[in-house]
């Protein structure tokens, strides 16, 4: 059975910073970057809030959609981000318990 993904966005507390990533388990990996530990970028950024996800049934879809964002200028980036999450709130606590 093929395994899911998700592509998410994470931000700085100011959501001037943003970083496009793709993973099979969206709850483990929001945590990792939560603590330092997600990527190199992701700490010397403090790229800790996550502001947008979506959901694939496999992960090659998942990881498809990512190439196509990390392509896409800020603009077209911030009008994705506002129309999911309008508020630019964190949503760690939406998908906490989710997997």
């Amino acid at each position: 059975m093929p395994k899911g993904g998700y592509v998410y966005i994470m931000s700085n507390k100011t959501r001037t910073v943003l970083y496009i990533g793709v993973t099979s388990d969206l709850e483990s990996r929001v945590y990792q970057h939560k603590n330092g530990e997600g990527s190199k970028f992701t700490k010397l950024y403090r790229c800790y809030f996550l502001v947008y996800y979506e959901v694939f049934d496999h992960i090659e879809s998942a990881i498809a959609r990512e190439k196509v964002l990390k392509k896409w200028n800020r603009r077209w980036k911030e009008e994705l981000i506002t129309a999911f999450n309008p508020n630019l709130r964190d949503l760690w606590e939406e998908i906490d318990g989710f997997n």
